[in-house]
């Protein structure tokens, strides 16, 4: 049992890293919350000044906040119901004994560790050019015109651009819990004639709830912040301006950091907002 003094010695030793972590944390966020008042101009100095609120009057009154707001959470929505689902199904593939079952894993898994400014240029050359790219010569094939993804269907282009890279995370984290699933509940409802669709529906994914809601939470994370595939593939045209892209264009076009910073402040709140609402709406898996 740990004693007084032990309990002492612990949190002197974790300290420092608890002080580096929150300085880490606190000291952008403060900078960026302490410029969002100014008007910040580094690249052209002499009309600097504090002007209050009026940073964050102008980027919420924009034309395209709400746009950018909406088009963000339809993203990440559209994310991580390809990534949950198509997770689930194969985690369930990859749990079946087949041959050369380790490479499969591997090579499942291998999307998460592509950076994703590579992975959006990959996808935009090869998959969806519309002159050059596979999916042209696909439909090529079957004698149906070429479509130019990322101008006539830009949005979804990204989303399943970023659905493939988060895909095999889902899946590792689905795959470790259908692994834990004890075998003979499964036995016994074959054994007492339960199809496989009632099995997967009242045993399967009962069980897998706690971790769906662990990938929900972390993925939505960082989906937030989608940048480096709308950058490389549409520069935030054709309805694809996330949140994060529209603090981006706003410094560069008004060459004005208080402006930027203010909308990052509303992103964090966004980002806030949403945690708030999974964890109380998905998060209560986690204490079953």
């Amino acid at each position: 049992m740990a004693t007084q003094h032990s309990k002492a010695a612990a949190r002197l030793m974790i300290s420092p890293a608890v002080v580096l972590l929150l300085g880490w944390m606190l000291v952008p966020l403060t900078m960026t919350l302490y410029f969002s008042f100014r008007r910040y101009t580094p690249l052209r100095p002499g009309n600097e000044g504090w002007v209050g609120f009026d940073n964050y009057q102008r980027f919420i009154t924009s034309s395209s906040f709400l746009d950018s707001v909406g088009t963000t959470l339809l993203m990440v929505g559209g994310i991580l119901f390809i990534t949950v689902v198509f997770g689930v199904l194969l985690g369930l593939l990859l749990d079946q004994p087949i041959w050369g079952q380790g490479i499969v894993r591997i090579l499942v898994i291998a999307p998460f560790f592509v950076m994703p400014t590579v992975s959006a240029l990959v996808w935009k050359n090869m998959f969806l050019d519309p002159v050059n790219g596979l999916l042209s010569h696909l439909w090529e094939f079957f004698g149906a015109t070429p479509v130019d993804w990322l101008t006539q269907a830009p949005l979804f282009s990204i989303i399943l651009i970023v659905s493939w890279q988060w895909l095999p995370f889902a899946t590792l984290i689905l795959l470790t819990a259908v692994q834990s699933l004890d075998s003979e509940q499964l036995e016994a409802a074959e054994m007492d004639g339960a199809p496989p669709i009632k099995r997967f529906w009242f045993i399967i994914l009962p069980h897998l709830a706690r971790a769906i809601t662990v990938v929900i939470l972390i993925q939505t994370i960082f989906l937030l912040s989608i940048f480096a595939e709308i950058f490389v593939t549409t520069s935030g045209a054709f309805g694809t301006r996330t949140l994060t892209y529209l603090v981006y264009q706003r410094v560069l076009e008004s060459q004005n950091v208080g402006l930027g910073s203010a909308g990052g402040i509303y992103a964090v709140i966004l980002a806030n907002i949403v945690a708030i609402f999974l964890m109380r709406i998905v998060g209560k898996n986690l204490d079953a």
